[in-house]
């Protein structure tokens, strides 16, 4: 189990906070808690990285979606790893988290990084559906499924050109991967930043194209892709398998595949949680007398005791039958409700006995109902 924080209390935060409430607090907390301006507080770097950390996650909707269904536990599968910026340093989190300080914020003269833009373009997310049986959500799975994405090509090894010589510096931008139009206006200088038309925000140009794949330095194909799916997921649940999706143009990092969880529908149970619920019928002579039943359960046949005397609609557990707890080593329950069979043809002679039972003031729930009335009545009697 994690003993770092809660993300939305290092902030100062609700859960119900929006994009720009969390990137506000970490902008505060950051400036609060910079080793610049704490030079005699040892915790400062510490607190520092601990709101770097928070932010990471809940900046991101993938993470913070798996962050408030499933706590710190959940960065832990998936494709999700839990952010540790305690090795880091803080050159590292401005790089990542520059544009939310600007420049010289803190006086240490740290700006954003300009420059050559690196080759590529990102590759698209994917979405992806897999239907689960309720046998693979109980205990967990892998699965292999096959992809049909953009794949990084082979013959250029995903540079897009011909030969390793056959780049440019874009002569638009001379490499910058941006370009700049400054405008004067009564209230002052603007300048617009755009990526470069030419490059594309690269910075460089292909002069001899990749014949497999011209020039995009990915293709049209088709992948294998094993996901491992963890115990006790549910409809609606997902995973994020970084850099599965496709791949990116020239060299870009490759997008996530995201896959969806669904449920298919079971033969025999019924889910509620990580509990499962099971319909059995019996005879009314098996509910009188009592008899041992077979069920099914979700690794094979068991033997279950009904008691004498077990009324309609009665649940009996059988424990740790169930689906295992995400994240856990514990299990839920398999609960049989029993049903009783009523027969709506009887012979002759069948109808006999049971006329002789009607008689009987056993099988008379108003005779039952006033020995539980007199029950009460010397109960109340006794203590009053």
């Amino acid at each position: 189990m994690s003993n770092k924080r809660d993300y939305y209390e290092v902030l100062g935060v609700s859960k119900s906070a929006s994009a720009d409430e969390i990137k506000k607090a970490y902008r505060k907390k950051a400036m609060e808690f910079h080793p610049d301006r704490n030079k005699d507080n040892p915790d400062a770097e510490r607190l520092f990285k601990e709101a770097a950390e928070a932010f990471d996650v809940l900046k991101d909707p993938d993470k913070r979606a798996r962050y408030d269904q499933f706590g710190h536990q959940g960065l832990h599968s998936g494709g999700f790893r839990e952010p540790d910026f305690q090795g880091f340093s803080m050159d590292d989190i401005f790089s990542q988290f520059g544009d939310i300080f600007g420049q010289d914020i803190f006086g240490g003269g740290r700006t954003r990084s300009r420059g050559r833009r690196s080759a590529g373009q990102p590759g698209d997310d994917m979405k992806l559906h897999l239907k689960l049986s309720l046998e693979d959500i109980a205990f967990g799975v892998e699965k292999k499924i096959k992809v049909k994405k953009h794949l990084k090509c082979s013959s250029c090894n995903g540079t897009g050109a011909e030969t390793n010589d056959d780049f440019m510096t874009c002569s638009t931008c001379n490499g910058m991967g941006e370009v700049r139009q400054v405008s004067r206006t009564m209230f002052g200088q603007f300048v617009n930043v755009q990526p470069c038309p030419t490059c594309h925000g690269e910075g460089r140009v292909v002069k001899n194209k990749c014949k497999s794949c011209s020039g995009e330095g990915r293709i049209k194909g088709e992948e294998t892709v094993k996901v491992k799916i963890p115990s006790g997921v549910g409809k609606g649940n997902y995973l994020t398998l970084r850099g599965q999706g496709n791949a990116g143009l020239r060299g870009g990092q490759a997008g996530d595949l995201i896959v969806i969880i669904e449920e298919l529908e079971h033969e025999f149970f019924e889910r509620k949680g990580d509990d499962i619920f099971y319909d059995s019928q019996i005879s009314v002579a098996d509910a009188i007398l009592g008899t041992e039943i077979e069920v099914p359960t979700l690794k094979g046949k068991a033997k279950l005791r009904v008691d004498p005397g077990t009324q309609p609609g009665k649940l009996l557990r059988m424990r740790d039958k169930g689906i295992k707890t995400l994240n856990s080593n514990q299990f839920g329950d398999q609960y049989v409700r029993i049903n009783v069979h009523i027969p709506d043809q009887l012979t002759k002679e069948e109808k006999e006995k049971v006329e002789t039972l009607r008689k009987s003031p056993n099988f008379d729930p108003a005779s039952k109902l006033e020995r539980n009335k007199g029950f009460f009545t010397r109960f109340k009697e006794a203590f009053s």
